[in-house]
């Protein structure tokens, strides 16, 4: 069957991909769990209390011990309470080990009910994609109001350094590049998806996790290991040529690596953080409702300057 023309990922594949990989994550996970750690740091300054949340992209217990290793750290005064946790994968496997509430469902088209969610929360999952506005905007339909929205996922400048190693490798050794590392969403379109979805107070940040690897071919196999591994729909489906790949592995080391021959993979982490629009939430003053004139706050002075 031929792909819609809007279709980046092989959605097929990303299930089939994260499938594999649920039985060894434990080994591979570090990354995952580093970033669902980030994410439920930031839940921890929210002071208030998530009655019925729901998990997007599981990835096993990895979410699930973020909030318990927290719990741990934060005072019963100061923490908020997460009540009834779902937990929501397309792959069934990766759900193994995530908690006694368990959804396979697709995250592109949620069974949920309107306005019934407190808390929707993703970590590394929703750049596997299509159609992220929608997500969105879904996930906003099934929150209460004054509901939140919080997700990170990998960002545009993620592994560069591979995508500029393998492109120069296609180039040399077969004489055309194809699409060998999945493209990623732009933080500067973040902020938009979430005006987009119609979230109030949204917000959307970027940071950088470098990691260090012995070999390029370490850094495979975690990607592997993650189900992280390419899923665009116009990737080759035929198994790469060694000689690209050692050829890929070749000029990675050689313009990345470092004194002590490690090479480095960049992987941006994109945050996004909305809340379902309420009528108690806090609004923007109206435009010309201020009293204080801006002038008098930057402590600038009606006088013209003076020539020189």
């Amino acid at each position: 069957m031929d792909s819609l023309p809007d279709q980046v990922f092989d959605r097929q594949a990303v299930c089939h991909h994260k499938h594999r990989a649920a039985a060894a994550l434990p080994s591979f996970d570090f990354l995952l769990r580093e970033a669902a750690e980030r994410l439920v740091d930031r839940l921890l300054d929210i002071r208030r209390d998530f009655p019925l949340a729901l998990e997007l992209t599981t990835h096993g217990h990895v979410l699930r011990d973020a909030i318990r290793l927290a719990r741990h750290k934060e005072t019963e005064e100061s923490r908020p309470s997460i009540k009834v946790l779902l937990h929501a994968q397309m792959a069934p496997a990766m759900l193994r080990g995530a908690g006694p509430l368990q959804l396979v469902a697709d995250e592109e088209s949620l069974p949920i009910e309107n306005s019934c969610l407190d808390l929707i929360v993703s970590s590394c999952g929703l750049h596997w994609a299509n159609d992220l506005p929608g997500v969105l905007i879904q996930s906003r339909r099934a929150l209460k109001p004054d509901g939140l929205l919080l997700v990170n996922f990998f960002g545009g400048n993620t592994l560069t350094e591979l995508r500029r190693s393998l492109l120069q490798a296609e180039m040399e050794v077969e004489g055309g590049a194809g699409p060998r590392v999945s493209p990623f969403a732009d933080i500067r379109d973040a902020g938009a998806l979430l005006q987009r979805a119609n979230l109030a107070l949204p917000v959307a940040d970027t940071e950088t996790i470098t990691v260090s690897y012995d070999s390029p071919m370490k850094l495979f196999r975690d990607l592997r290991g993650m189900g992280e591994t390419n899923a665009v729909i116009g990737r080759r489906k035929s198994f790469s040529r060694r000689r690209t790949l050692m050829r890929a592995c070749e000029i990675y080391e050689a313009d990345h690596a470092d004194e002590s021959g490690r090479v480095p993979a960049t992987f941006e982490l994109i945050t996004l953080t909305g809340w379902a629009p309420a009528k108690n939430q806090p609004k923007s003053a109206p435009r010309g409702s201020g009293q204080v004139p801006l002038i008098r706050v930057l402590g600038a002075t009606d006088d013209p300057p003076k020539p020189a």
